[in-house]
């Protein structure tokens, strides 16, 4: 009988380190705004449907997801940015074939203090006040006070899509202060009553922030074809993608419980 006991316990054992071992585990690198909120909440509703997988995720900014791709360190990549051309030679020159997929949609929203008198811009003061040409709340119409400017870093893809779509490709004014993050971004704006930067659109509800219609438009779904900073979130593969990834993806981008997940979060799902 012990004999028995101790025969079923080892095969028992070997079923579950077989079944543990059974476990695709997908790395995913890149955007701040799709790693910090978005891809790790689907990734949750991914496994809750039975999908016996496990996520890495490091959201490092969209520049992180080309390199990783291009050295082979993740499975899939995330960019709140169309890759550059100079990314995408990168690949070419290393004969890899690098694959775009449509992850959703964003609207990247001016967010100053809540208690700012300013609640709407115009394209030109966005512009003027990222590039550093408008350096007084008192020029927008507000009261007087220096504009404290914070933005995202340089290996953000909202850094450089905010710098095409809201300043017409200008530098950034020397005084503005860089986070590593959306919400790093909001929490600064929040604490500071001349503050004003921008984030991803499920970052737009923290307490002590508003966010500024530009050009009379509000940064809302029903919006998105008519704001001015509205933008595609993306993942990126080499080569098309077999396997575990293939299907998250496919799942991510087209099943209705993943569009919930992404309108929850505050993005808008990719159209079918």
């Amino acid at each position: 009988m012990k004999f028995n006991t101790i025969v079923k316990a080892i095969v028992a054992g070997l079923a579950i380190t077989a079944t543990a071992s059974a476990q695709t585990k997908l790395v995913v690198k890149g955007s701040d705004t799709l790693g910090a909120k978005m891809v790790p909440q689907l990734a949750e509703k991914y496994k809750s449907e039975g999908n016996n997988v496990s996520f890495e995720i490091a959201a490092e900014g969209s520049s992180t997801c080309f390199t990783n791709l291009l050295a082979g360190t993740a499975d899939f990549g995330m960019s709140s940015r169309a890759v550059k051309s100079s990314e995408k030679n990168n690949f070419a020159s290393a004969g890899k074939d690098l694959v775009e997929h449509i992850a959703g949609v964003d609207m990247i929203a001016v967010i100053v203090n809540e208690a700012n008198d300013v609640q709407e811009l115009t394209k030109d003061q966005v512009k003027g006040i990222f590039t550093g040409t408008i350096t007084d709340w008192s020029e927008v119409g507000g009261k007087a006070g220096e504009i404290n400017v914070f933005t995202r870093n340089t290996s953000s893809g909202t850094y450089k899509t905010f710098q095409k779509l809201g300043m017409d490709s200008v530098d950034y004014g020397k005084n503005t202060q860089k986070m590593a993050g959306n919400e790093q971004i909001a929490q600064e704006v929040a604490n500071s009553a001349n503050g004003i930067g921008y984030v991803g659109l499920a970052y737009i509800n923290k307490d002590g922030i508003s966010a500024a219609a530009v050009d009379g438009v509000l940064p809302e779904p029903k919006n998105a074809a008519d704001y001015a900073l509205s933008r595609n979130l993306y993942y990126y593969t080499v080569g098309e993608p077999t396997g575990e990834v293939e299907k998250f993806i496919t799942w991510s981008t087209t099943s209705d419980d993943a569009a919930e997940v992404i309108e929850k979060v505050g993005f808008i799902a990719p159209a079918n």
